[in-house]
This record gives structure tokens, C-alpha cells and sequence, in this order.
């Protein structure tokens, strides 16, 4: 792994979970960790109930676009993470493979969209412990 991991999720519509994991481990591991997601048959638009489900913890997705997947955004990650919709990535040596079975929230309203929300903040912290754990304070 390069001096700063680079994680992808991919989801098929790119629209719910891969987005909501995206914004969990930029928000927080900040730019300690590249983060990149997409879907191979994005969606027109963000999920309204993922954007409204992670408002709730001061998290803004409503900027967010559902981007294609590319063999290059697979190339230039470190770690693959799709999000249990049955997606998969192309194979590259040397790249970690994850699967997160997660619900899909796909049309379902805010109040199942947030146990799925929840799941996925604790999966995101798992992954920083591995991959970008903080930096010891320095003690005086």
C-alpha cells in the first residue's frame, strides 16, 4: 500500500450504500485515505432517503453523483469494496478484495435506510483500524 491507502467501493447504481460509504470514510479518516466509489450501471441520482439518513449525522451527500466504474479507478485502489449487490471488480495483483453484505436501501424510506447507515459507519471504522489508524499524539 502506497504511503496514503486509496479505497474504492462499488455498488451497481453507485446511488446508496458505495456513496454512504464513501462519505463515512472521507468524514471520518479525513485525508488520511484516497476514497473513490462507483457502480458498473450508475443511477441518475443519489439515493433522496441515503442523502436525507446521513444529513442526520452531519454528513452532506447531496453534491454527489453516481459515477461509473472504470478499470482504471480498480488499477489505482488498494482496497475493493463492493457492497453485496453482486457486483464485481476487475482482479488486479497485489489489491484486497472486499465483500460487505449490506441491505439495499433502493427505495426504501429514511427509516431503513439508518440501521444500513449505521452498519456501514462501523464497517468504515474497522477498515481505518487496518488501513489508516491515527497518528499517536505526541506526548510533551
Amino acid at each position: 500500500m502506497a504511503d496514503k491507502p486509496s479505497v474504492l467501493f462499488v455498488c451497481v447504481h453507485n446511488a446508496g450504500r458505495s456513496q454512504m460509504a464513501a462519505a463515512w470514510l472521507t468524514h471520518l479518516a479525513g485525508d488520511r485515505v484516497e476514497v473513490r466509489s462507483a457502480g458498473s450501471a450508475p443511477g441518475a441520482e443519489v439515493n433522496p432517503a441515503a442523502v436525507r439518513a446521513m444529513a442526520e449525522v452531519g454528513i452532506d451527500i447531496s453534491q454527489e453523483t453516481p459515477k461509473m466504474l472504470t478499470v482504471d479507478a480498480v488499477r489505482e485502489s488498494d482496497v475493493c469494496i463492493t457492497m453485496g449487490c453482486g457486483d464485481t471488480c476487475p482482479v488486479f495483483p497485489g489489491k484486497r478484495y472486499l465483500d460487505w453484505k449490506l441491505e439495499d436501501p433502493a427505495g426504501q424510506g429514511v427509516e431503513a435506510v439508518r440501521p444500513i447507515r449505521d452498519e456501514i459507519k462501523t464497517l468504515v471504522e474497522g477498515l481505518i483500524a487496518e488501513i489508516a489508524p491515527a497518528e499517536p499524539e505526541a506526548t510533551a
